[in-house]
């Protein structure tokens, strides 16, 4: 396998150099008294990345925050912490009401942006700061080319597979082309396991396990000036593969791959029903506390590796609505200190958004388990979140794109109607 820590270790270096001669003092110059008399309070909206009370991002931002307070008299912070299901809405409800946050943790940033209501992140970071942002997040932070989303969290996919059940079937090595794949997962459906290769194109997150396969087949969701491409003869290629070789086989699971959400897939994976899926970090502590033991490798690609995988990333924005640009500044240089960027991704096995953070793990005997999504992530592709018809993309993607590896589906047809939709959706943004 291509390994590709020492390209990113490099990279890692030179942008920590740069930063440097930018001058580090521009990051410390925050302190007590900084941005004037007079106290302020900042409201920040943050998602939760727990699984239960006992480690609720809650946790993470009351002891920052405490932090920080008392470090720089003058700013108070007020954090409310919502669960995934509920924080896009509750920040979309205050900000169409006038009342919007200080600063807000979510899922996207491109509506706000181009809604002219969120600072440019320079106005909000010092520049050391804004500069250790890892080049491929900060880039996909951009609407016409000024960034406003700041990355705050990321992951990459790759795919897990349980050795035990390799094993149980014969497999000596992972695959590392469709060919094997297909190959392993009819071997592991001759020794009855469930789900030989699970794969979650339910509602709850198509737009990502399908992303995930574009790549692989050597396309993905836009083409090479930006514009949706979903129909291309690519993308039709590798769902017609799918639909022929793995589903149209019965080697995708008792479950229709169109109702298979990815929590369940997951479960499954912990239960040790699944031979082989695509994964972020987080299922590493699921699986391992269940006892599965589980083998990590890059994506198989068409005749072999993928060349590339897909990245996420979360957000953080700052509203200009409340005014506070300079205590915002104070705030953010602190939350994206290497310090607080570490211990947050240590917490929730996410991968670090800054550059001297990464450098910092990728030498961490503690941080191993995440080498692998390290290694992804220079050249990961993210979800084309600075496009403000995303969103409507997604949620089309995520309702039909179950259909075109159904019994009665086409993947051209299927494809061909999302790209329809895209294209209005995108001209209806402009």
């Amino acid at each position: 396998m291509q390994r590709r820590g020492t390209r990113r270790t490099t990279w890692g270096r030179g942008l920590i150099a740069a930063v440097s001669a930018l001058g580090m003092t521009g990051a410390l110059a925050s302190c007590a008294g900084a941005v004037g008399s007079g106290d302020v309070t900042l409201r920040l909206v943050a998602a939760d990345y727990g699984d239960s009370s006992a480690n609720s991002s809650k946790k993470y931002w009351d002891k920052l925050v405490e932090d920080f307070e008392a470090e720089h008299s003058g700013i108070k912070v007020e954090v409310s912490v919502y669960s995934w299901n509920d924080v896009d809405r509750k920040v979309k409800e205050m900000v169409a009401r006038g009342d919007a946050p200080d600063m807000a943790q979510i899922g996207a940033y491109a509506d706000y942006a181009a809604a002219g209501k969120l600072y440019p992140a320079d106005d909000v970071l010092s520049i050391p700061v804004q500069a250790d942002f890892a080049s491929e997040l900060s880039d996909a932070g951009k609407v016409n080319r000024t960034q406003y989303g700041m990355p705050f969290a990321a992951s990459t996919r790759i795919l897990f597979y349980n050795k035990t059940l390799f094993s149980e079937a014969g497999i000596t090595t992972p695959p590392q082309s469709w060919s094997d794949l297909a190959t392993d997962a009819q071997l592991l459906k001759a020794k009855g396991v469930k789900y030989p290769y699970a794969l979650p194109l339910g509602p709850e997150e198509a737009q990502a396990e399908t992303m995930q396969w574009l790549l692989s087949g050597g396309a993905g969701y836009l083409n090479g000036f930006g514009g949706y491409d979903l129909d291309s003869a690519q993308n039709v290629a590798t769902f017609t593969w799918l639909k022929d070789n793995l589903v149209g086989k019965g080697l995708t699971g008792p479950v229709a791959p169109g109702k298979l959400n990815r929590a369940d897939a997951f479960a499954a994976f912990t239960r040790g029903e699944v031979g082989m899926l695509n994964g972020h970090p987080s299922l590493m502590k699921m699986a391992r506390e269940k006892g599965v033991k589980f083998g990590m490798v890059p994506m198989p690609g068409i005749n072999g590796r993928a060349k590339s995988t897909m990245g996420v990333a979360d957000w953080m924005m700052a509203f200009q609505q409340g005014g506070h640009k300079d205590q915002i500044r104070e705030f953010l240089d602190y939350v994206y200190s290497e310090k607080n960027v570490l211990s947050f991704s240590r917490e929730y096995d996410l991968l670090p958004v800054t550059s001297s953070a990464q450098e910092t793990m990728a030498h961490s005997s503690q941080d191993q388990d995440l080498e692998p999504f390290l290694q992804e992530l220079p050249s990961a592709e993210l979800y084309p979140v600075g496009k403000t018809s995303w969103a409507t993309v997604s949620a089309d993607i995520k309702n039909r794109i179950g259909k075109a590896v159904g019994p009665d589906g086409s993947p051209a047809a299927i494809l061909g109607q999302l790209q329809r939709a895209a294209v209005t959706a995108d001209s209806a943004a402009r």
